[in-house]
């Protein structure tokens, strides 16, 4: 099968994480018959330095006409002080409108090899840790309008959250589909106590339900849903919520796994054209230096080869891999602990790569 895939590897660690995954997917590809393209996309301050664009249109072009994008990771201090629609973040925004990714998909789920790193008690770890966040991507306060301006002699900034029933009806059922694949409970957060947004929310939710009878709906307020994610993580399936919800408790269920080097991240629209990202940062400070963790990356390959791909064999192979890695004992400097092996970025790679198999 030949697959082409737009590369964004972006700023701070991007580039030797994203060309840690390549080397994975090369394996795959040899290993299973494949033919993976590479086209290479500037996006983020990287671009601005060469474009003075964070997402220039023809770069936007290849990633819209690509099967799948594979990202790094984009920012930096380098680029605090540019205008709002100069940040690298903007090229992000920009790049999921553009592809029309409106479904992120993010996993919180605990290796075994990896509890005692959890900063949560080992009562509540062993209760397990197993549930995906599903955010709405591209609506809500993030793509309202923005703007400061001087009202009554004070300066005022307006952020405006819009979202409409079709925008939520389509997360919704995404929702919903998720949780009838797994454990068949859909937690909903919102904030209908005080938001009109949500609560349109909510009553577009509970109609969906009517058409999902073999799934558990409830609702939770995203206040309560915060503390509930580390007072028992285990009680969530499937959560969905609105954008700039699922961007802040997407994060921090990301934390009680151990660490965010770990987690991967998908999103998804009306195709299979999807946008495949490790969920941490570009962590500038440690660029360069071979100490940055890319299991993140490497398994957000992984689910592209799934999602898009309709790899489920090769996906699996690569999971398998990563596990025998962390069997080993083999660990990067953010995740290291007494009695392991510390590695760097490319020697995790090469010890991945070993204990690929194909099913």
């Amino acid at each position: 099968m030949i697959k082409n895939i737009a590369v964004i590897r972006g700023d701070g660690i991007g580039p030797e994480i994203v060309e840690q995954a390549l080397r994975v997917l090369d394996k795959i590809a040899e290993l299973y018959g494949h033919t993976f393209n590479y086209t290479d996309v500037d996006m983020g301050g990287c671009a601005i330095d060469k474009w003075g664009d964070p997402l220039p249109p023809e770069m936007l072009k290849k990633c819209v006409e690509s099967d799948s994008v594979l990202l790094g990771a984009v920012g930096g201090n380098k680029w605090n002080d540019m205008p709002g629609y100069m940040r690298p973040e903007k090229g992000l925004l920009r790049l999921r409108a553009g592809m029309g990714v409106y479904s992120n998909n993010r996993p919180a789920k605990i290796w075994p090899q990896l509890a005692n790193a959890s900063p949560l008690k080992k009562s509540i770890v062993d209760k397990g840790i197993d549930f995906i966040i599903v955010r709405e991507l591209i609506g809500g306060i993030y793509f309202g309008e923005h703007k400061t301006e001087d009202i009554d002699g004070k300066t005022t900034a307006i952020d405006v959250l819009t979202y409409n029933e079709e925008e939520i009806e389509r997360i919704g059922r995404i929702g919903f589909e998720t949780a009838r694949k797994r454990g068949r409970k859909l937690c909903s957060v919102e904030k209908s106590n005080v938001l009109d947004s949500s609560r349109l929310w909510k009553k577009v939710m509970h109609r969906l339900a009517e058409e999902y009878p073999d799934v558990q709906l409830s609702d939770m307020l995203v206040d309560n849903c915060a503390m509930q994610i580390v007072k028992d993580p285990s009680q969530f399936d499937v959560v969905v919520t609105e954008n700039m919800f699922g961007d802040i408790l997407s994060d921090e269920a990301s934390m009680i796994t151990g660490s965010i080097g770990m987690i991967p991240s998908s999103s998804l629209g009306a195709t299979a054209c999807g946008l495949y990202e490790p969920i941490h940062g570009s962590a500038p400070d440690i660029a360069g230096k071979d100490v940055a963790n890319p299991v993140g990356t490497i398994l957000s390959a992984a689910m592209m080869l799934r999602f898009s791909f309709d790899m489920p064999k090769e996906a699996d192979a690569i999971e398998k891999a990563v596990s025998a890695y962390l069997d080993a004992g083999y660990r990067t400097a953010d995740i290291m602990s007494e009695g392991m092996t510390e590695v760097g970025c490319r020697q995790c790679c090469e010890l991945i790569i070993h204990n690929l198999r194909k099913e």
